[in-house]
């Protein structure tokens, strides 16, 4: 006989748009988007009985399934554990549509896509930074921080996949932040920071330079070593400006690191960013 969860026998409340009374246990509230108050955003969190005011929060960001419910549900007995607040936002595919809304945090507009979908043929670079995604993030936390009356001034970020693409291009263009540990796990692609290759894939026609980047901010990767030439989940961007990064995740990541601390050293900048290999994929989805 199948077991049927007691939340699924109860009738789920409709959401009001900004009403934020996080109790404890799992639920969601429903924000309006920052930019355009029109794209709402729903917020999945999962508060411990014994949260404290100093306890800390992480801010999950799902793949490409934007499925901020599971994701949610993974974090829930390290949440437990630790007594730690999850958010995990859920950034909804009619109001975020495609990859360049989420992946690359509307940072691109009036995308092309060639026939064979296999590669862009032309965009726009949106400079507009308040038109991004990124500072959802500190709006976030700090909604939760004010409901709950919490005493913690920074949060953690973690990201996988479509989610940790969002993350290590948080890191180069949004250094100015409350977050502190940015983990970054199994990205498909990089925007790599380097002036001489075009954005995306590098910075070049975007508004930040080498220079620019923050290579103090506490950036982890997270790579798994079976993430390589014979995965088969999921699906992999392709096209010869991304191939030049590797052809599997995990030369895709190391490749990213090892640009980013060669540029870094070249510029005698201090260089906190961090890789971890795992010896199996990072998150079973």
């Amino acid at each position: 006989m199948d077991l049927i969860k007691k939340s699924d026998l109860i009738p789920e409340k409709e959401l009001i748009l900004n009403e934020i009374n996080i109790q404890d246990g799992s639920g969601k509230f429903l924000i309006d988007g920052s930019f355009i108050k029109e794209k709402t955003i729903v917020i999945h969190y999962y508060k411990p009985k014994n949260l404290k005011s100093e306890s800390s929060v992480i801010i999950v960001l799902p793949g490409a399934g934007r499925d901020g419910n599971e994701y949610r549900d993974a974090w829930i007995e390290k949440a437990e554990l630790y007594n730690l607040l999850v958010l995990s936002p859920e950034y909804n595919e009619e109001h975020y549509p495609q990859f360049w809304s989420y992946n690359l945090a509307g940072m691109i507009t009036d995308v092309k896509i060639n026939e064979e979908r296999t590669a862009m043929t032309s965009f726009k670079i949106s400079e507009n930074p308040n038109e991004w995604i990124y500072k959802d993030f500190d709006r976030i936390f700090n909604l939760a921080k004010q409901n709950l009356n919490l005493n913690m001034d920074s949060y953690d970020l973690f990201g996988h996949s479509a989610g940790g693409q969002i993350l290590h291009r948080f890191t180069i263009f949004k250094s100015e932040s409350k977050a502190n540990r940015i983990l970054s796990s199994n990205s498909g692609w990089y925007t790599v920071p380097k002036d001489i290759e075009d954005f995306p894939t590098g910075l070049k026609g975007s508004n930040k330079s080498e220079k620019d980047i923050d290579f103090s901010k506490n950036l982890v990767l997270f790579l798994g070593e079976k993430d390589d030439a014979n995965e088969t989940r999921g699906d992999l961007r392709r096209s010869p400006e991304v191939d030049i990064q590797g052809l599997h995740r995990l030369e895709r990541g190391t490749y990213f690191y090892n640009e980013s601390k060669k540029i870094a050293s070249e510029l005698n900048a201090e260089f906190n960013w961090k890789l971890y290999q795992m010896l199996d994929t990072i998150f079973e989805k």
